[in-house]
């Protein structure tokens, strides 16, 4: 008679495939670039007031300032994009659906700084995150249903 061992499933499952391989290798630097990202913008959102000379940027929105307005709202959208990679590269069952209403809210957000901030500011800008943005959401789409398969 054979005995079978608890931990026998694991090295029967020869086909197991990652979800993090169904993301694309750009995706994957993304997904490092904003881990650090938001780790670094809650260090920053903690410490601002004994930083100087920091400069935040994202989707077009610039400041100085750690506790200004416009800072925390760039720390924020760090942090978020933060804890989307966190799901994508730990592979959660919510990392798709979070990731797809971050491509979104970038749309808006840089939509409305290049559309409605020219009249305020006198200058338009045009970056290159729209250029980053719809291949990343059009991608998110594609691997949505063998994200949830998997």
């Amino acid at each position: 008679m054979e005995e079978q061992s608890a931990f026998e499933e694991f090295d029967v499952k020869s086909n197991f495939v990652r979800r993090r391989s169904l993301l694309p290798v750009w995706i994957k630097i993304f997904t490092w670039f904003f881990l650090i990202g938001g780790a670094i913008a809650v260090l920053i959102l903690i410490c601002g007031s004994f930083l100087t000379n920091i400069s935040l940027s994202l989707y077009g929105l610039e400041t100085t300032e750690p506790y200004s307005l416009t800072g925390i709202f760039i720390s924020s959208l760090f942090f978020f994009k933060g804890i989307v990679s966190y799901g994508l590269w730990f592979e959660e069952d919510w990392a798709i659906k979070v990731a797809k209403i971050d491509a979104i809210l970038g749309f808006i957000i840089r939509g409305i700084v290049m559309i409605v901030l020219p009249f305020f500011t006198k200058h338009f800008m045009l970056r290159f995150e729209l250029a980053v943005l719809i291949p990343y959401f059009l991608k998110l789409q594609k691997i949505e249903q063998n994200w949830k398969r998997i």
